[in-house]
């Protein structure tokens, strides 16, 4: 993998004008993240069994809904990983360079994924 260190002097001019924009796109996911977290911390609870319910279906419904609240928490870390991560990239100057060939990385790539760490070309495989 080629790391591109770069001193600020040699920032590219993408990096002059946008990164304070990533940076922000960044904060505002982590944000949201957050959010949702708190909206599905309920669903994330243990299953208790309803006697008003009925039966086994109901229990087995909860059960589902309480995986899906699981899998989606566990998506949301994985995605506050990545965005730390980036975070952490531009505090070394080293945000918005492909981890595989060191070129800079499309900027409309990174608006939609802040998190990005390859090029359009080195994704694609």
């Amino acid at each position: 993998m080629a790391k591109c260190k770069v001193v600020m002097g040699d920032i590219s001019k993408m990096h002059e004008s946008d990164l304070s924009e990533f940076r922000i796109l960044i904060t505002e996911r982590l944000a949201a993240l957050d959010a949702e977290d708190d909206l599905g911390a309920e669903g994330q609870q243990t299953v208790e069994l309803d006697q008003q319910a009925v039966g086994r279906l109901s229990r087995m419904d909860a059960l589902q809904n309480q995986a899906m609240a699981n899998a989606n928490h566990t998506r949301r870390q994985s995605e506050r990983t990545r965005l730390n991560a980036a975070l952490t990239r531009m505090d070394e100057d080293e945000y918005g360079y492909c981890d595989s060939c060191g070129e800079d990385i499309n900027p409309n790539r990174l608006r939609l994924d802040p998190a990005a760490l390859k090029c359009i070309d080195c994704a694609k495989g």
